[in-house]
């Protein structure tokens, strides 16, 4: 069988695709460059590579034809960011060989938790255009499967997280500089009283639960699963647990929203601590559980520091 992997040198990508390898597809890797995965493995060596950059072949009208001309058993589309790219995508793979198409949405779906830890059943009113965006996306794929048949599963992952990248730290936000004044033991601001929650995912999990999908077609179709670590953590308690990893004194300062503002190093940071604080994410991995047999391999704080350990390691952080 064949596999499409679309953006598949991204953070699910570079585990997505050896998972697949293993399991006896033939996997077409898309990416807009020929960039490589976070991690390497052997299995990439098997992998055709082909370049397509998505938002300039979807303004010549050209990039799902592409995707279809490969003829693929199963996509997996991981880079679909809006409504208007989804339906493009899905009316060039009808008619096609495709037995099964994979999106990859996103735990924003849900917009702000009410109660926790939510799950698939609970109603969505996301709050953001990224959510919004990933909700128009897979209503118009149930509507797809309802009236055509057409054969998708929508996965929500939580934060993405592992080696190769910056992850969310526990001011809500992607500042690298939060993680090496943990580790120096120095004093970390976080805004109100550190109880919203984060919920990371190490990015094999996420791929985990794709592929346990893909495994399990039947069950899988005209479902949705959250991709998440087993539990959520509230910022506090991240904060609390990063200082005691490194073998340091919690050094903690809780402020109001306004002051806490003139502590961020950038807007960026502040505009990203306030959607994770206005989520406060704390969701339920169950129905992935118990459909697809998905056993997450890492709680947040092994992603978490197997993400800062990779840091670390290239420099991008200094803990001394």
């Amino acid at each position: 069988m064949k596999a499409v992997v679309i953006g598949a040198t991204g953070h699910t990508g570079t585990y997505l695709v050896p998972r697949l390898v293993r399991q006896g597809f033939d996997v077409v890797a898309v990416s807009r460059g020929l960039s490589q995965p976070y991690t390497h493995v052997g299995e990439w060596n098997e992998v055709e590579r082909v370049v397509l950059d998505r938002t300039e072949e979807e303004k010549a009208g050209t990039f799902g034809k592409k995707i279809a001309a490969m003829n693929a058993d199963v996509v997996v589309d991981l880079i679909s960011y809006s409504v208007e790219s989804t339906k493009s995508t899905v009316a060039a793979l009808k008619n096609t060989n495709l037995s099964h198409y994979l999106f990859a949405s996103s735990i924003w779906e849900h917009g702000a938790n009410t109660t926790v830890p939510m799950d698939e059943d609970m109603p969505r009113h996301p709050i953001c255009n990224y959510g919004k965006d990933k909700l128009a996306s897979v209503n118009f794929l149930h509507e797809q499967f309802v009236k055509e048949g057409f054969p998708y599963t929508s996965v929500m992952p939580g934060h993405i997280t592992g080696p190769g990248w910056t992850c969310i730290n526990p001011t809500g936000n992607f500042d690298p500089e939060i993680f090496g004044k943990i580790g120096r033991g120095e004093k970390i601001y976080i805004p109100h009283f550190g109880m919203e929650c984060v919920h990371h995912v190490h990015a094999d999990d996420v791929a985990q639960v794709f592929h346990r999908a893909i495994i399990r077609r039947t069950e899988a179709l005209d479902q949705d699963f959250l991709a998440v670590a087993p539990h959520a953590m509230t910022l506090r308690g991240f904060a609390e647990a990063m200082y005691s990893w490194f073998g340091r004194e919690a050094n903690i300062e809780y402020l109001p929203w306004e002051e806490w503002k003139k502590t961020a190093a950038a807007e960026s940071y502040i505009n990203s601590t306030y959607s994770h604080l206005a989520h406060s994410d704390n969701y339920s991995c169950e129905k992935a559980r118990r459909m697809l047999g998905y056993a997450p391999r890492y709680s947040i704080m092994q992603a978490v520091t197997e993400c800062v350990s990779s840091m670390i390691a290239r420099g991008v952080i200094d803990v001394k």
